[in-house]
């Protein structure tokens, strides 16, 4: 029985984010209310607010799970690898199992444009930033943790992640006023901009294509 009840709220969670997000794209985050988000459910104001605490929180539902899994998947990596090797190979290896996730709850396109609503919405741009600090030190955290050392001694962690988190922020936000909203154009956008740290880094900016052999993205 509790299995059941639990599937049930996990079902109308999930209801409640599909609308929300496709009143925002619809219409606007800022013309979109709590009331037409419950109306298109069929569920209460107090439904609602039992699930999320604002309108806030359920347009950022899709990015704080986006999180959850990076976040756990770099924890269970296993030991060996350089930090850096950690961030960029659990990027490679969770964006299939990440995308699942998503598309148990939003088709992947209304997902991807509510990237876009985020990114061009002034209250939202603040919030993400807000996240995104977040999400730095509880990377930080997990970096320091595998390496054995204390990040309020050692900034090296936060260095590292601050580093590969402006460069996804700085990619996804070039994807975001693109052309193309696809799932593979981000990936590749963000690939893209990650092989470029490293050379960025560098005394040398004399090749533009780095030391990857990739051409830099415009």
């Amino acid at each position: 029985m509790t299995g059941l009840r639990e599937r049930k709220k996990q079902r109308t969670r999930d209801s409640l984010v599909r609308a929300a997000c496709e009143l925002f794209v619809e219409q606007g985050y800022e013309e979109t209310t709590v009331d037409e988000i419950v109306a298109a459910v069929d569920v209460s104001q107090r439904t609602f607010f039992r699930y999320f605490t604002s309108k806030e929180e359920v347009a950022f539902s899709l990015q704080a799970l986006v999180s959850e899994r990076y976040v756990e998947a770099v924890r269970t990596r296993p030991p060996g690898d350089a930090p850096v090797e950690v961030l960029r190979s659990t990027l490679d290896e969770t964006w299939e199992s990440i995308g699942e996730a998503i598309e148990e709850i939003v088709p992947l396109t209304l997902y991807m444009r509510m990237w876009q609503i985020i990114e061009t919405t002034p209250s939202l741009v603040a919030v993400e930033l807000r996240h995104a600090v977040e999400m730095e030190e509880r990377l930080a955290a997990e970096i320091a943790r595998r390496e054995g050392v204390d990040p309020d001694t050692d900034p090296r962690p936060r260095v590292l992640v601050a580093a590969f988190s402006g460069v996804m922020r700085a990619a996804f936000r070039r994807w975001s006023f693109g052309g193309d909203i696809t799932v593979a154009a981000a990936q590749r956008m963000v690939e893209s901009y990650v092989d470029q740290l490293g050379p960025a880094l560098s005394d040398d900016w004399g090749d533009p294509a780095g030391d990857s052999g990739r051409p830099a993205a415009h």
